[in-house]
């Protein structure tokens, strides 16, 4: 079955540009021209995946982010015509999984989708029930809990959680944490896993000053702390 899109964008030509070659690239797409649009067109198809502009009217995508992150762990992709690195920044830390830059290649955007989509459904094969410390992963079930509280993840906080629990105490570049999430190079590579790390760390550590579970080895990386 064809995947749903989502493309949210307040430039017509923009998005009869993408629906047409994604759905040619064999995408069900569907269109929405500013956040508010976005919200009830997403309620009432359930995307897969979602491609984000950030700069519209009456809503834009942070703010779409804000509140559609609340409830739904859709993964988003950001279309971006700000190049500032603060910005793209931004998005992540909302709960944004990947961003291209306009303008982009059409090819390289299909790529990003098409690998944020295998992230989400075809995970690297490991145990179905991951655990360390107090923190159990289930991927069956999509779940994570912290001393037996549900914590929700984005897809990617998710998968990078996956890759640190596996083998506690093994440090990770940054490079290789972003392989294992995008299985490309990406631009921005430190800061873009530093942000996710920064995200996952609010959401399952007590104190997310002073990591408990997720320790940053200084000049090298990140490990889950070892029993």
């Amino acid at each position: 079955m064809a995947h749903t899109l989502l493309v949210v964008d307040d430039e017509a030509p923009v998005r009869t540009m993408l629906r047409e070659y994604l759905t040619e690239q064999g995408f069900r797409v569907m269109e929405a021209a500013n956040g508010q649009d976005a919200l009830f067109a997403a309620q009432q198809t359930r995307p897969d995946l979602i491609l984000l502009d950030i700069m519209m009217p009456q809503m834009d995508g942070y703010d779409f982010i804000r509140i559609y992150r609340r409830a739904h762990p859709t993964p988003i992709i950001l279309l971006t015509a700000r190049i500032e690195e603060t910005d793209k920044v931004v998005g992540l830390e909302l709960g944004a999984d990947d961003y291209v830059t306009k303008p982009f290649g059409m090819r390289e955007l299909v790529a990003r989708i098409r690998a944020v989509l295998r992230r989400v459904e075809s995970p690297e094969p490991t145990p179905d029930v991951l655990a360390a410390a107090d923190v159990v992963l289930d991927r069956t079930y999509h779940r994570v809990t912290v001393t037996g509280e549900a914590i929700d993840l984005t897809p990617t906080e998710f998968e990078l959680l996956a890759v640190l629990i596996a083998t506690p105490g093994r440090v990770y570049s940054r490079t290789h944490l972003l392989e294992a999430l995008h299985d490309f190079a990406l631009e921005g590579v430190e800061r873009t896993i530093d942000v996710h790390v920064r995200n996952l760390r609010a959401k399952i550590e007590p104190d997310p000053r002073h990591p408990r579970y997720i320790e940053t080895v200084f000049g090298v990386g990140y490990r889950f702390a070892a029993a």
